[in-house]
């Protein structure tokens, strides 16, 4: 018989503490196995999978459907989405040691078309370009699923331990109104016939920032028209931000990037280990303090073990710094290195210069498993300052008025970071490609879906 009211659902990953009651559960037909005395249903949600089981011939079961007749479980396609209602009972085969008996089936929606591979199948045969075209529902499976769940826990990490330390969460713009951060490529656009542009950070905004709050932070988008094609590049990526005042040096800014480390770390093992397990990701230990390397010993400790010499270069080539990374490894069990004093040539110019090196600057990257992970520093405070180090490159203060008046107001020592948070799923998870772990990549060839 089938309940017009039915139980609350709960969750296919609440089922073991359900044993011996009913429940109701909603979700989509992952698979349907039938055989000649009993059928399998096997429900997917949020939580995990489900088995519900019909005995009988060819199975039986009691139906209600929104859009479509049917009286046999195998005239349910999959991913059609369901509500099954039964007993919940254990069983050490089912999934999670438990499934549901005696239960009534609801069909909630149309019959569903095929999915572009087989999502109930262990692994994933679907070439890339066939996921990330038919991404809204390729992503339901649990592999393709679980990256993104890494991701948002580590999100959350990052929130938490911010507003631990004291930080306030802010919103910045995406439309700006000059090009002006890092030398980038931009995406111009027509801003009510006003030349604009879409915001490749929001660095300008949270040092202003600072001067309100003291400490802030941004979770968001950044754009970068730069013509990479890459499996490390995206032209639209998700940054986790951070800026900090009343610092005595760049180091003060790697001491609070090591604690949001620390707090995404701890949140993936809460809140996605399960997705960790799925996708046999072993999770970084976050040294106490971790290894640093300043930038001119870091080439002259490659010029010795590589075959091309890197010094005089002002920036670090992928392949060194997966060197660094494995050395780092090795000599110090770290899993992380920053690297500290990169050129002033190769900085944007509000970065601090190196007190007694000025050619050098107060600024780190943090490599992470072989790739650059997090660039920071510190940053400017004085306007004096600001209009000698354009003036020093040949710009015009001009462009940079709005940003330039707060450091007129006074600006205490600030610095801060920016940390990719593709790049780092990607190598949590060991992706080869940072867009299979981006939800909607964009980049040279893709703006849809």
């Amino acid at each position: 018989m089938i309940s017009t009211e039915p139980a609350a659902r709960a969750l296919a990953a609440e089922l073991p503490r359900r044993v011996g009651h009913p429940v109701t559960l909603e979700g989509w037909l992952h698979r349907r196995r039938v055989l000649k005395a009993v059928t399998f249903l096997i429900l997917r949600d949020r939580s995990r999978l489900a088995q519900a089981v019909f005995t009988g011939p060819h199975g039986t079961a009691a139906f209600e459907t929104a859009s479509f007749e049917t009286t046999a479980l195998e005239e349910i396609p999959e991913e059609t989405v369901v509500r099954i209602t039964g007993t919940a009972t254990a069983n050490a085969q089912a999934p999670g040691g438990v499934e549901v008996t005696e239960p009534t089936v609801t069909v909630l929606s149309g019959p569903a078309a095929a999915p572009p591979f087989d999502l109930y199948r262990p692994t994933v045969a679907a070439t890339l370009p066939t996921i990330l075209d038919h991404a809204p529902v390729a992503l339901r499976h649990p592999l393709l699923r679980a990256p993104h769940i890494i991701s948002a826990a580590s999100v959350a990490g990052f929130r938490t331990a911010l507003d631990t330390l004291g930080f306030t969460e802010i919103h910045t713009p995406k439309v700006v109104a000059s090009a002006t951060e890092s030398g980038a490529n931009v995406f111009g656009l027509d801003w009510f016939g006003t030349r604009a542009y879409l915001a490749q950070s929001p660095q300008f905004f949270k040092q202003a920032m600072v001067g309100v709050f003291e400490r802030v932070y941004e979770t968001g988008p950044v754009f970068r028209a730069e013509p990479h094609d890459t499996a490390r590049h995206l032209a639209q990526y998700t940054s986790l931000d951070a800026e900090l005042g009343f610092i005595t040096g760049h180091r003060d800014v790697m001491a609070v990037l090591r604690e949001a480390l620390v707090g995404m770390v701890e949140e993936i093992t809460r809140r996605a280990g399960a997705e960790c397990a799925l996708l046999d990701v072993q999770l970084p230990e976050v040294p106490q303090r971790i290894p640093e390397i300043h930038f001119v010993e870091a080439q002259e400790l490659l010029a010795e073990h590589v075959e091309q010499d890197p010094r005089g270069e002002p920036d670090l080539a992928p392949a060194h710094e997966r060197w660094l990374s494995a050395w780092a490894q090795r000599e110090y069990g770290s899993e992380f290195l920053f690297v500290t004093g990169y050129p002033m040539a190769k900085r944007p110019f509000y970065t601090y210069p190196e007190p007694g090196w000025p050619e050098y600057s107060n600024s780190f990257d943090l490599l992470f498993r072989g790739l650059e992970l997090v660039t920071g520093g510190q940053r400017l405070h004085r306007y004096d300052d600001y209009l000698a180090a354009l003036a020093a490159r040949g710009e015009s203060p001009e462009p940079y008025a709005g940003y330039l008046d707060a450091f007129r107001h006074g600006m205490p020592p600030h610095g801060g970071f920016a940390l990719g948070l593709e790049r780092w799923t990607a190598r949590l998870v060991g992706a080869d490609n940072v867009r299979r772990v981006t939800l909607f990549p964009r980049d040279l060839n893709r703006l849809s879906p």
